[in-house]
């Protein structure tokens, strides 16, 4: 009896712990419930960062025409734009194969959810049955993952989404926000990414194709499974019949247009220019700015007349590679405004051989004689020269303290005698712009050259004569800003890459404002110097009349070659008022040239094509005469004023303020050698020399010269060495 009792209290107690350990259970699921729930709200995103500009878009670069040479981005690349941009037969397209029922359920549809279940699994055709909302929801806020956890979370963020937008709001979201393959987001990254095409600017086949790509963008690639995207197309055609969206003779007509797919996705116009332009923004606005800020970049670029100076390049530097020639490159610029309308870094952007990538514009490269018009510009503004000043042009050694004297050499080793400012820049003498450098002093002439554009010119401790022919390097851009100065009428403008730039929205973040610049030249030296470079007949003496260095038809275009001694770099740069073309050829590894390569061989060839081609059916400009430039006669051999000394003469252009005086002809006693036949100093120690009286002349660096000796030779007062 006892023991009865006590088993049914035991009993009792057993089902009362059963029935505690449920309710703890229960309890403790709850529990779990109520903090997984907490947890999830907790650390859901906000759905109101749909509507923000915080999602990556990428920044576009177009020409100065508004044609797109490239997109900057990370792993998306996007460009947002406004729902009534979406052409309806997208917008009816992707409703039909993603939620016919969009505009009637508040973010869940339980019929397409069955629907696509049904067809996915008992017709074989995929379809998902999220709605719009949540696909917008999962693209933009949530991680790929299948959990319960994003799966809360959807749930709540389609809800609230549908509460906070319009269905308009949403679907817009949607068509820039969903991934259509790769790198490709939004509808019109993809519309140009894979036709090459504005979105609003899609077929209905088009369209058909792109609606259908969300549903799995890696198996219906269009580039990877053509097949499987064709079928793609035709299941959302076929939806969009049933629904009514179409007609038959709208889905015959699109199932049967051939789809033609911009097979050159990653093509990139104008690339070095590009990434300068890059670089030039990273540094006002970030990197990731850049690659994901929706930035939109109108440049200067032309694309045209970038295309035509690729093209003349790889042609032209394909004719010099048996004298060791492999690369060249172009800059084409517009003095009065600074614009950059071409950028060539290489031959081939995408050549491994030459390592095509270097942009060679931006690199340091020698100048060769290219330098010599600056030297001669700093000296005309200073009144050290004139053009009619007379220089030697005879073997010369100049001395520089305790150093080694320098002894400089023409470019073949040829002499000329007796030569004006004129004809030794036009011909290039190396001398007389070595005795020019001289007169100006190096320390001048870095601070002048710098004022111009040659931004690489710091230091003068560290040149010295040399400069002048090329001993210190420069910048095919920094060029190109120096002779836009003396196209330019003296006034410098710096290179103008960018002219706009747009935000995501449109707001303009800067423009382009067109200034003066600054005046680094008398409006008379510039004058002088196009005058001296354009003049044919005074540069045939080296060059011949009518050289790659003449433009048909076009004769007031002035132009400078530039070979360095070393042969690795050859330039040609000339300019109008409106156009300046800087072209260089060499090897990027900086190795040698063949000597056959001089001034009109290898890069003059390129300028000519290029300048004759951008000159075509345009007028003459013929540059404008400042007051305060006279012309007068003077005598050939001495450049002073020729008037009644019936010496032979030419017509030559004056800073009013800098005429030449009458005559400059002295009669003097030279020591004569007469076994050499020619003029001696009197520290050479010659056995058979003779005192002789001969009309001789002084240049400007005191250099006296014989005028009615038969040799014409030079003598020199002191030493065969200037000081």
């Amino acid at each position: 009896m006892n023991s009865t009792k006590k088993t049914k209290k035991r009993g009792k107690r057993q089902r009362f712990s059963i029935k505690q350990s449920w309710r703890y259970v229960a309890a403790v699921v709850l529990i779990a419930v109520v903090l997984f729930g907490s947890y999830v709200i907790n650390n859901i995103p906000n759905p109101k960062k749909l509507s923000t500009d915080e999602y990556p878009e990428s920044s576009k670069i177009l020409d100065r025409d508004g044609k797109l040479l490239y997109e900057f981005y990370s792993e998306q690349k996007r460009t947002s734009v406004p729902l009534d941009k979406i052409p309806d037969n997208l917008k009816k397209a992707t409703l039909a194969i993603e939620d016919a029922n969009f505009y009637r359920h508040i973010g869940f549809d339980l019929r397409g959810m069955l629907r696509g279940f049904y067809r996915s699994v008992f017709q074989k055709r995929l379809q998902g049955g999220s709605t719009i909302t949540q696909q917008l929801v999962k693209n933009a806020l949530l991680t790929p993952e299948r959990t319960l956890e994003r799966k809360f979370k959807e749930a709540i963020l389609t809800v609230a989404t549908e509460i906070l937008y319009s269905k308009d709001e949403i679907l817009e979201m949607y068509f820039n926000q969903t991934p259509y393959g790769g790198t490709l987001w939004g509808a019109d990254a993809a519309a140009s990414g894979i036709f090459n095409k504005k979105v609003s600017d899609l077929s209905l086949a088009q369209a058909a194709l792109l609606a259908g790509l969300p549903g799995s963008p890696s198996r219906y690639s269009p580039f990877a499974h053509p097949d499987a995207a064709k079928a793609r197309q035709e299941m959302v055609l076929k939806r969009m019949l049933e629904l009514e969206f179409i007609n038959q003779e709208d889905y015959d007509r699109a199932k049967n247009e051939e789809l033609k797919y911009y097979l050159e996705r990653g093509k990139i116009e104008a690339p070095h220019f590009v990434f300068y332009v890059k670089e030039i923004l990273i540094e006002k606005y970030g990197l990731q700015k850049v690659n994901e800020g929706g930035l939109k970049v109108t440049t200067s670029l032309d694309l045209e007349m970038q295309k035509l100076a690729e093209v003349t390049v790889a042609t032209e530097v394909g004719k010099l590679e048996r004298y060791n020639v492999t690369n060249g490159a172009v800059v084409i610029t517009e003095p009065k405004t600074g614009e950059i309308l071409a950028m060539v870094g290489s031959k081939d952007y995408f050549s491994e051989d030459i390592d095509g990538k270097y942009n060679v514009t931006t690199a340091l490269r020698q100048p060769g004689s290219s330098i010599k018009p600056l030297n001669y510009a700093v000296g005309l503004e200073l009144g050290n020269i004139t053009a009619a000043t007379v220089l030697a042009d005879e073997p010369t050694c100049f001395r520089n303290g305790l150093q080694k004297p320098y002894c400089p050499t023409n470019y073949g080793n040829s002499y000329h005698g007796i030569q004006t400012v004129r004809n030794s820049l036009a011909n290039s003498l190396n001398i007389a712009a070595v005795k020019v450098l001289k007169l100006n002093g190096v320390e001048t002439f870095v601070a002048s050259a710098s004022a111009m554009g040659i931004s690489t010119f710091t230091d003068p401790s560290r040149y010295g004569l040399s400069l002048t022919l090329g001993g210190g390097e420069v910048k095919m851009i920094d060029m190109a800003v120096a002779f836009g100065a003396l196209a330019n009428g003296g006034v410098k403008q710096e290179l103008v890459p960018i002219l706009k730039i747009e935000d995501r929205k449109g707001e303009v973040l800067e423009q382009t404002k067109y200034s003066t610049g600054d005046r680094v030249l008398s409006r008379e030296t510039a004058f002088l110097i196009q005058q001296i470079l354009s003049d044919d007949g005074a540069r045939s003496m080296v060059f011949g009349r009518g050289s790659l260095l003449n433009i048909k038809g076009q004769p007031e275009v002035a132009v400078k070659t530039g070979t360095t001694n070393d042969l690795r770099d050859n330039w040609t740069i000339g300019y109008t008022p409106d156009v300046v073309i800087t072209v260089w050829v060499g090897n990027n590894d900086n190795s040698r040239m063949s000597g056959v390569v001089s001034g009109i061989s290898g890069a003059a060839p390129i300028w000519n094509k290029l300048m004759t081609e951008i000159l075509k059916d345009k007028p003459v400009k013929k540059p404008v005469r400042p007051a305060d430039i006279v012309g007068v006669n003077v005598c050939n051999l001495t450049g002073g004023l020729a008037e009644d000394s019936g010496c032979e003469s030419h017509y030559e252009y004056f800073k009013k303020e800098f005429l030449p005086k009458k005559t400059n002809v002295v009669r003097q006693n030279v020591l004569i050698d007469k076994d050499a036949g020619r003029i001696v100093s009197d520290a050479e120690n010659k056995p058979n020399t003779e005192w002789q009286e001969h009309d001789v002349v002084i240049d400007a660096t005191g250099v006296w010269y014989c005028l009615d000796c038969n040799w014409g030779e030079e003598i020199e007062k002191k030493s065969a060495i200037i000081n």
